[in-house]
């Protein structure tokens, strides 16, 4: 994007197409954010952990839900919306066609969450090995990169966005003059509310912040940058508005 509040309301991609990059997005998304969350558990959820957001929605979901079977997908699925009607306060303006589109991403979203979490939690052992300890972790770097791909792709087809996305986009065009890095640190306030609230009900425990969150903070940008260039070429940005 070229300016600040610039509106390209272009859109090159027929709408089949765009269902289909949206598809391919939701899972790599919700595959990446259970490899991070699932490996983080089975070796130590101290240790590994996972994408900054994804560790403060699932701590704050187990601190309030504990071991329910649908906890993630209530924790991702409420608090995703939260973040939507956060974003229509900073927009100044309560868009429903928004907030429904951040809807239909997050309702399958949380489903795939769930739904993968299921699986792996029975497949993947707790890792008593050094070998499987690095072998988790290779997988939880995987899992950061599925993130930052899948982020690439729904972030250029543009069709819905997850709410964290859709608020980094708001504060970066919106209020810190199209800078990333300013609008990443300012994104990351909500998920460290929801990690503090949780660490306050479950004092001492605080889950899922290790390396492979670190690894997020490092890389994940590069990652969706290298994306942007290397995966699915030809699908460039759709339809931009972040309003005035």
């Amino acid at each position: 994007m070229d300016s600040v509040g610039e509106k390209q309301a272009q859109r090159s991609l027929s709408m089949s197409a765009s269902i289909m990059y949206f598809i391919i997005s939701l899972i790599l998304n919700s595959l990446g954010n259970v490899l991070t969350l699932v490996t983080s558990a089975h070796v130590h959820p101290s240790f590994l952990g996972s994408a900054y957001w994804t560790a403060g929605e699932a701590n704050l979901g187990n601190a309030i839900l504990g071991n329910n079977s649908l906890a993630l997908f209530w924790a991702f699925l409420v608090l995703g919306m939260l973040i939507s009607f956060l974003n229509a306060l900073l927009m100044r303006k309560l868009d429903w066609k928004r907030i429904f589109g951040n809807f239909i991403f997050m309702l399958p979203f949380s489903i795939f969450i769930q739904w993968f979490s299921n699986i792996f939690n029975q497949i993947m052992p707790d890792a008593t090995t050094l070998p499987m300890v690095i072998l988790y972790t290779i997988i939880n770097f995987i899992g950061v990169a599925l993130i930052a791909t899948a982020i690439s792709i729904y972030q250029r087809v543009n069709l819905v966005l997850h709410p964290a996305d859709d608020l980094m986009q708001i504060l970066r065009f919106k209020y810190f003059k199209g800078s990333a890095f300013k609008a990443m640190w300012a994104s990351y306030i909500p998920p460290t509310i929801f990690a503090i609230i949780a660490f306050i009900i479950t004092f001492p425990s605080l889950y899922n912040f290790g390396i492979g969150t670190l690894f997020a903070f490092l890389f994940q940008g590069s990652i969706t940058g290298f994306a942007d260039q290397y995966v699915f070429r030809n699908l460039h940005h759709q339809a931009i508005d972040v309003g005035k």
